[in-house]
């Protein structure tokens, strides 16, 4: 039994490994943590692990859930489906895995008519439940789970998962990538190979240079930048952070040594010449606030051009 090839989470594995061996595991689950995180690849060990173990085995009685692609959480609806299948025999053996996607998006109600469910579900059923906001999980769901959090990988476990996962070895590239994961293993992997990704951080770049030098009508254009990125509107405020953290250290240190964004390091010195502290600061919390009303699940083409016009303004 080995979840070694997953790099970092130490303490989850092998309270999972031990569990097993002593048969003593859950029969229900929640991994929780940031998008990118690595709560898919622990909770699909997991199953493997359940169902026998055999990585070459393509295991029918995987069952994975998401949130439908015409909706933007799981009803109730949703749930009675699960639950169907959560009540039909295993194709082979006697155990099933089912996992759930998105969890956090479950709504209120499905939540509770999932609970008896999850509480006592049929013999050899496991049931795993993937969350970005445990917040949004119910109490009543989460006492009926054992509840893995998992944590930013170290600057060593990040700089292991670059080497042998994305197979990149040049020194300044992983830096890089390291530095840009801030510890989230999916980060650097977008950082390496995701061509919208550099678009976006391309076009932040272009956004942090128009505040001082674009008209209020010129600047205010960049909302169809906004629109087109809409559904990567994390990945664009982090983005925008991550420069002004940059911009703010170059200011203050007139060094590379702890820039995040090393290879845009020739922009990021141009911009250090042309913000104030007090600018970059107010810039900052714009953004934050920007965020925690787009978590708020308030209207984000009002948030953005509202950011548009506050991040010249302040």
């Amino acid at each position: 039994m080995s979840f070694n090839h997953i790099i970092g989470h130490e303490q989850i594995k092998s309270c999972i490994v031990n569990s097993i061996k002593e048969n003593k595991l859950s029969h229900a689950h929640i991994f929780a943590g940031e998008k990118g995180i690595g709560k898919s690849l622990l909770a699909k060990e997991l199953a493997i692990q359940v169902l026998g173990g055999n990585h070459d085995k393509k295991y029918v009685d995987i069952v994975e859930y998401s949130v439908p692609s015409n909706k933007k959480s799981i009803g109730v609806d949703n749930v009675r489906e699960i639950i169907e299948e959560v009540n039909k025999k295993p194709y082979e053996g006697d155990k099933k895995v089912i996992i759930i996607n998105n969890a956090s998006e479950m709504t209120e109600a499905a939540q509770n008519a999932f609970l008896k469910t999850i509480e006592k579900p049929p013999k050899g059923v496991f049931i795993i439940l993937l969350c970005e906001n445990l917040g949004n999980i119910l109490d009543t769901i989460k006492s009926r789970c054992q509840v893995h959090k998992l944590q930013r990988l170290s600057r060593l476990e990040m700089k292991s998962f670059i080497n042998k996962k994305l197979n990149i070895y040049n020194e300044e590239k992983v830096k890089a990538a390291i530095s840009f994961s801030d510890g989230i293993p999916g980060r650097a992997e977008s950082f390496i190979n995701d061509e919208q990704l550099k678009v976006i951080r391309d076009y932040c770049l272009i956004i942090l240079k128009g505040i001082n030098e674009e008209s209020k009508d010129d600047f205010l254009k960049n909302d169809l930048f906004f629109v087109k990125f809409k559904d990567q509107w994390q990945e664009v405020l982090t983005c925008l952070i991550s420069y002004i953290r940059d911009i703010m250290v170059y200011k203050d240190t007139n060094s590379r040594d702890l820039i995040i964004n090393t290879d845009k390091i020739n922009e990021i010195k141009s911009l250090s010449e042309n913000f104030s502290f007090n600018k970059l600061n107010g810039i900052v919390n714009i953004i934050n606030e920007s965020r925690e009303k787009i978590e708020r699940n308030v209207n984000a083409a009002l948030i953005f051009d509202s950011l548009l016009i506050k991040m010249q303004e302040v």
